[in-house]
């Protein structure tokens, strides 16, 4: 029977996801709906399976039901095993110490008896809120070639997006000379990915360091990084130069959907060999009413259209009423749009009604007056006949 792994993967999930705000009131971030038939968790665990990666713990904490069901055993993405498989791994009681996870490093130790179980050699560190397809398994050897103790997935950003994410700087051999995490003044453009490659037995050794500095963040862009660093261990960049983007923010989440319907498939989507798995439900076909109208979009089984959709994601069960038009928007499962009604430029949550020629948005050409952003209405509202959400206005 086989005893170990060679690779396990962390999988972090359990963020609030603040900055969605209405879309992640009641659900985990990695669980919200993306791209007409998946959740954002979707794309590291097709990643794993894809990559070879058959043993995957996934760190849960904030409102993490909804996640625990779509997850399940595992069996849609081929993470159902006798030894390794899916495994959700919420905070848990100790006699001694009952607490939530501190931050990421500290997650990762609350569950080193549990990466123990497989006896690894390396552990992948995981985010379960970015849309991106990478292979973990070229990652795992560069990590070997190099003879790294850290390897961190980076790739190039402008000066913008560096403020918000952890910089580095490499010398010519791709070591990593410098980290800083959400620097003021960046001093460079590679940027962390959040998907780390570390040697295990040098990484528990850091927790463990880590989890007895009263003055640590347990985190590990802010202290366990910075750490090897400053021991001199051999830490790598690994260049990734596919599409990646961390979807933490309401219009990061409508600009990854839009991009699924960009014709060069910069998501590769198509690609056969390195498929995205979800849990898709038994829907019935779409319909496609006479006289309804779409144009450039993603309509997911089960919706039924009679009016006009154009570039647009439409999740299952949506149903879009005659004389309704909608326009460049993310709408999710079970919403009704009514007759008359206008959506253009938004993110319609779950289970929403749109009433009778209610407006929500605005295309950027047409709006006057104030800021243009992205309408958002939360899961399971209703909107008022005639009302008129204004662009950026969540609801």
């Amino acid at each position: 029977m086989e005893r170990k792994k060679e690779c396990i993967a962390m999988l972090l999930a359990g963020g609030q996801g603040s900055r969605l705000y209405v879309l992640t009131q009641d659900t985990a971030k990695p669980a919200v709906p993306f791209g007409g038939k998946y959740r954002i968790i979707d794309f590291s665990l097709s990643n794993c399976v894809n990559s070879g990666i058959d043993t995957v713990g996934i760190l849960t904490q904030y409102q993490p039901l909804e996640l625990n069901d779509y997850i399940g055993n595992g069996q849609p993405w081929d993470l159902n095993r006798n030894f390794g498989g899916a495994h959700v791994l919420p905070p848990y009681t100790k006699t001694s110490n009952n607490q939530w996870y501190k931050g990421t490093a500290n997650a990762i130790y609350q569950n080193i008896p549990f990466i123990e179980r497989y006896q690894p050699e390396y552990v992948l560190i995981l985010s379960g809120d970015h849309i991106y397809k990478m292979d973990y398994h070229k990652m795992l050897r560069f990590h070997q070639e190099k003879e790294a103790e850290c390897t961190i997935a980076v790739i190039t950003v402008g000066p913008d997006e560096a403020k918000r994410m952890g910089i580095l700087s490499t010398d010519g051999n791709q070591a990593i000379t410098e980290f800083e995490e959400k620097p003021a003044h960046p001093k460079g453009n590679q940027a962390s990915m959040g998907v780390y490659l570390f040697t295990w037995e040098v990484l528990k050794q850091y927790l463990i360091a880590d989890e007895a500095d009263p003055d640590s963040e347990n985190d590990f862009g802010k202290n366990v990084i910075p750490a090897f660093l400053r021991d001199g261990r051999r830490l790598f960049a690994y260049p990734f130069e596919g599409y990646w983007k961390d979807v933490g923010t309401l219009g990061s989440l409508w600009d990854a959907n839009m991009d699924l319907l960009d014709p060069k498939d910069p998501l590769d989507m198509r690609n056969p060999r390195f498929k995205v798995y979800a849990r898709n439900y038994a829907s019935p076909s779409s319909l496609l009413a006479p006289g309804s109208k779409v144009t450039n979009s993603f309509v997911a089984e089960g919706c039924e259209i009679y009016g006009g959709v154009d570039h647009c994601v439409l999740y299952t069960g949506c149903v879009v009423e005659e004389g309704a038009s909608v326009t460049g928007a993310v709408v999710m499962p079970n919403t009704r749009i009514k007759r008359g009604s206008r959506v253009s430029y938004a993110i319609i949550g779950e289970q929403c009604v749109i009433e009778p020629g209610a407006t929500i948005g605005a295309c950027p050409e047409c709006h006057t007056g104030g800021e243009w952003g992205i309408s958002v209405v939360g899961h399971r509202r209703t909107i008022p006949a005639g009302a008129v959400i204004k662009p950026k206005e969540i609801v």
